[in-house]
Protein backbone atom coordinates (compact mmCIF):
# COMPACT_ATOMS: atom_id res chain seq x y z
CA UNK A 1 0.00 0.00 0.00
CA UNK A 2 1.42 3.35 -1.03
CA UNK A 3 1.98 5.92 1.73
CA UNK A 4 -0.51 8.70 2.01
CA UNK A 5 0.88 12.21 1.60
CA UNK A 6 -0.98 15.25 2.85
CA UNK A 7 -0.39 18.58 1.19
CA UNK A 8 -1.64 22.02 2.08
CA UNK A 9 -2.05 24.22 -0.97
CA UNK A 10 -3.74 27.12 0.84
CA UNK A 11 -2.10 28.84 3.79
CA UNK A 12 -4.10 31.25 5.89
CA UNK A 13 -1.31 31.95 8.37
CA UNK A 14 0.10 35.47 7.93
CA UNK A 15 3.70 35.99 7.04
CA UNK A 16 5.97 36.03 10.08
CA UNK A 17 8.39 38.96 10.03
CA UNK A 18 9.74 38.47 13.56
CA UNK A 19 10.95 41.73 15.11
CA UNK A 20 10.65 43.60 11.83
CA UNK A 21 6.98 44.07 12.66
CA UNK A 22 8.11 46.83 15.05
CA UNK A 23 9.92 48.77 12.30
CA UNK A 24 8.76 50.71 9.29
CA UNK A 25 9.16 49.30 5.80
CA UNK A 26 12.76 49.69 4.55
CA UNK A 27 11.86 52.02 1.67
CA UNK A 28 10.76 54.69 4.19
CA UNK A 29 13.96 54.63 6.23
CA UNK A 30 15.85 57.16 4.11
CA UNK A 31 12.91 59.43 3.33
CA UNK A 32 12.54 62.87 4.86
CA UNK A 33 8.78 62.91 4.32
CA UNK A 34 6.30 60.03 4.32
CA UNK A 35 2.92 60.56 2.69
CA UNK A 36 0.12 59.49 5.01
CA UNK A 37 -3.62 59.97 5.16
CA UNK A 38 -5.85 61.47 7.80
CA UNK A 39 -7.17 59.80 10.92
CA UNK A 40 -10.41 57.83 11.10
CA UNK A 41 -13.55 59.85 11.84
CA UNK A 42 -16.34 58.74 14.14
CA UNK A 43 -18.94 58.83 11.36
CA UNK A 44 -16.83 56.43 9.31
CA UNK A 45 -16.26 54.08 12.24
CA UNK A 46 -19.97 53.96 13.08
CA UNK A 47 -20.61 52.29 9.71
CA UNK A 48 -18.35 49.34 10.51
CA UNK A 49 -19.32 46.14 12.29
CA UNK A 50 -17.99 45.11 15.68
CA UNK A 51 -15.71 42.54 14.08
CA UNK A 52 -14.20 45.12 11.75
CA UNK A 53 -13.67 47.52 14.64
CA UNK A 54 -11.97 44.75 16.61
CA UNK A 55 -9.57 44.08 13.74
CA UNK A 56 -8.96 47.77 13.11
CA UNK A 57 -8.07 48.31 16.76
CA UNK A 58 -5.20 45.83 16.59
CA UNK A 59 -4.05 47.28 13.28
CA UNK A 60 -3.88 50.74 14.86
CA UNK A 61 -2.20 49.35 17.96
CA UNK A 62 0.45 47.67 15.83
CA UNK A 63 0.95 50.87 13.83
CA UNK A 64 1.35 52.94 16.99
CA UNK A 65 3.94 50.54 18.42
CA UNK A 66 5.87 50.69 15.16
CA UNK A 67 5.84 54.49 15.08
CA UNK A 68 6.93 54.78 18.70
CA UNK A 69 9.78 52.35 18.04
CA UNK A 70 10.93 54.27 14.98
CA UNK A 71 10.69 57.57 16.86
CA UNK A 72 12.96 56.22 19.60
CA UNK A 73 15.46 54.95 17.03
CA UNK A 74 15.59 58.32 15.30
CA UNK A 75 16.14 60.04 18.66
CA UNK A 76 19.05 57.76 19.48
CA UNK A 77 20.58 58.46 16.08
CA UNK A 78 20.07 62.23 16.52
CA UNK A 79 18.06 62.35 13.31
CA UNK A 80 14.75 63.90 12.34
CA UNK A 81 11.77 61.58 12.59
CA UNK A 82 9.75 62.12 9.39
CA UNK A 83 6.13 63.16 9.84
CA UNK A 84 5.85 62.90 13.64
CA UNK A 85 2.16 63.79 13.34
CA UNK A 86 1.56 60.19 12.28
CA UNK A 87 1.54 59.20 15.95
CA UNK A 88 -1.11 61.82 16.72
CA UNK A 89 -3.27 60.62 13.83
CA UNK A 90 -3.10 57.02 15.02
CA UNK A 91 -3.91 58.01 18.60
CA UNK A 92 -6.84 60.13 17.38
CA UNK A 93 -8.14 57.16 15.40
CA UNK A 94 -7.84 54.90 18.45
CA UNK A 95 -9.65 57.44 20.63
CA UNK A 96 -12.48 57.76 18.08
CA UNK A 97 -12.74 53.99 17.78
CA UNK A 98 -12.94 53.56 21.54
CA UNK A 99 -15.60 56.27 21.70
CA UNK A 100 -17.72 54.49 19.07
CA UNK A 101 -17.42 51.16 20.90
CA UNK A 102 -18.47 52.78 24.16
CA UNK A 103 -21.46 54.35 22.40
CA UNK A 104 -22.60 50.91 21.25
CA UNK A 105 -22.06 49.37 24.67
CA UNK A 106 -24.00 52.18 26.31
CA UNK A 107 -26.90 51.79 23.88
CA UNK A 108 -26.99 48.02 24.44
CA UNK A 109 -26.94 48.25 28.23
CA UNK A 110 -29.54 51.02 28.26
CA UNK A 111 -31.85 48.82 26.20
CA UNK A 112 -31.27 45.63 28.20
CA UNK A 113 -30.70 46.80 31.77
CA UNK A 114 -31.56 50.50 31.84
CA UNK A 115 -28.01 51.43 32.90
CA UNK A 116 -25.07 52.77 30.93
CA UNK A 117 -22.83 49.79 31.70
CA UNK A 118 -19.94 52.12 32.53
CA UNK A 119 -17.90 51.78 35.67
CA UNK A 120 -19.51 53.76 38.51
CA UNK A 121 -17.84 57.06 39.33
CA UNK A 122 -17.77 58.83 42.70
CA UNK A 123 -16.38 62.23 43.70
CA UNK A 124 -13.31 62.09 45.93
CA UNK A 125 -10.72 64.51 47.30
CA UNK A 126 -7.01 63.80 47.02
CA UNK A 127 -4.48 64.64 49.80
CA UNK A 128 -4.10 68.15 48.32
CA UNK A 129 -7.82 68.83 48.64
CA UNK A 130 -8.50 68.79 44.90
CA UNK A 131 -11.69 67.12 43.75
CA UNK A 132 -11.58 64.43 41.09
CA UNK A 133 -13.68 61.53 39.79
CA UNK A 134 -12.64 58.08 41.01
CA UNK A 135 -13.72 55.08 38.93
CA UNK A 136 -14.72 52.19 41.12
CA UNK A 137 -13.50 48.66 40.39
CA UNK A 138 -14.11 45.15 41.66
CA UNK A 139 -11.43 43.50 43.80
CA UNK A 140 -10.96 39.96 45.02
CA UNK A 141 -10.26 41.11 48.59
CA UNK A 142 -12.45 43.22 50.86
CA UNK A 143 -11.68 46.90 51.14
CA UNK A 144 -10.65 46.75 54.80
CA UNK A 145 -8.11 43.98 54.07
CA UNK A 146 -6.71 45.27 50.79
CA UNK A 147 -3.50 46.96 51.96
CA UNK A 148 -2.23 47.48 48.40
CA UNK A 149 -5.33 49.51 47.55
CA UNK A 150 -4.93 51.70 50.65
CA UNK A 151 -1.30 52.41 49.74
CA UNK A 152 -2.19 53.40 46.18
CA UNK A 153 -5.28 55.53 46.83
CA UNK A 154 -5.28 58.28 49.44
CA UNK A 155 -8.50 60.21 50.02
CA UNK A 156 -9.46 63.20 52.16
CA UNK A 157 -7.16 65.96 53.34
CA UNK A 158 -6.35 68.11 56.34
CA UNK A 159 -3.77 70.33 57.94
CA UNK A 160 -2.77 73.98 57.77
CA UNK A 161 -0.46 73.48 54.77
CA UNK A 162 -3.29 72.01 52.68
CA UNK A 163 -5.65 74.82 53.67
CA UNK A 164 -3.05 77.40 52.68
CA UNK A 165 -2.49 75.65 49.35
CA UNK A 166 -6.23 75.62 48.61
CA UNK A 167 -6.53 79.30 49.49
CA UNK A 168 -3.68 80.26 47.17
CA UNK A 169 -4.95 77.91 44.45
CA UNK A 170 -8.43 79.45 44.53
CA UNK A 171 -6.87 82.90 44.42
CA UNK A 172 -4.88 81.88 41.36
CA UNK A 173 -8.00 80.58 39.61
CA UNK A 174 -9.92 83.75 40.43
CA UNK A 175 -7.10 85.97 39.13
CA UNK A 176 -7.08 84.04 35.85
CA UNK A 177 -10.86 84.43 35.51
CA UNK A 178 -10.68 88.12 36.44
CA UNK A 179 -7.99 88.77 33.84
CA UNK A 180 -10.06 86.97 31.21
CA UNK A 181 -13.10 89.12 32.04
CA UNK A 182 -11.01 92.29 31.83
CA UNK A 183 -9.52 91.26 28.49
CA UNK A 184 -12.93 90.60 27.00
CA UNK A 185 -14.31 93.88 28.36
CA UNK A 186 -11.38 95.87 26.96
CA UNK A 187 -11.73 94.10 23.62
CA UNK A 188 -15.42 94.97 23.45
CA UNK A 189 -14.66 98.59 24.38
CA UNK A 190 -12.10 98.87 21.58
CA UNK A 191 -14.57 97.38 19.10
CA UNK A 192 -17.17 99.94 20.18
CA UNK A 193 -14.73 102.74 19.53
CA UNK A 194 -13.78 101.46 16.07
CA UNK A 195 -17.26 100.39 14.94
CA UNK A 196 -20.04 102.76 16.12
CA UNK A 197 -22.85 100.54 14.76
CA UNK A 198 -21.63 97.36 16.40
CA UNK A 199 -24.01 94.38 16.63
CA UNK A 200 -24.32 93.85 20.39
CA UNK A 201 -25.96 90.45 20.03
CA UNK A 202 -22.97 89.13 18.12
CA UNK A 203 -20.64 90.71 20.67
CA UNK A 204 -22.41 88.91 23.52
CA UNK A 205 -22.02 85.59 21.73
CA UNK A 206 -18.34 86.21 20.98
CA UNK A 207 -17.47 87.63 24.43
CA UNK A 208 -19.92 86.12 26.95
CA UNK A 209 -17.99 87.26 30.04
CA UNK A 210 -17.87 90.93 29.06
CA UNK A 211 -20.26 93.39 30.70
CA UNK A 212 -21.63 95.40 27.76
CA UNK A 213 -23.01 98.26 29.85
CA UNK A 214 -19.77 98.59 31.75
CA UNK A 215 -17.77 98.43 28.52
CA UNK A 216 -19.77 101.37 27.11
CA UNK A 217 -18.58 103.54 30.00
CA UNK A 218 -14.98 102.44 29.64
CA UNK A 219 -12.46 105.02 28.48
CA UNK A 220 -11.36 102.75 25.61
CA UNK A 221 -14.88 103.00 24.14
CA UNK A 222 -14.76 106.79 23.68
CA UNK A 223 -14.55 107.55 19.98
CA UNK A 224 -14.75 110.63 17.77
CA UNK A 225 -18.54 110.45 17.48
CA UNK A 226 -21.67 110.93 19.55
CA UNK A 227 -23.16 107.62 20.69
CA UNK A 228 -26.93 107.18 20.54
Amino acid sequence: MAPTFQYSFIHTTPKCNDLMEFFDIPKNWEKDKVRVGRSWKKDELRLKSNEDLHKLWFVLLKERNMLLTMEEIYKRQWEYFPNPERIDKVEDSMANLESVVRERNKAYYMLETGTTGERPVVTKYNPLGLRYFYRMSQYSRPKNKNSAWHKKYKFNFGGYAVQKFLRLYREKLWNEKRKLINRQRNKVAVLMRIFPNLDMQAVKEQYPLADIEKAKKHRHADGHFIRD
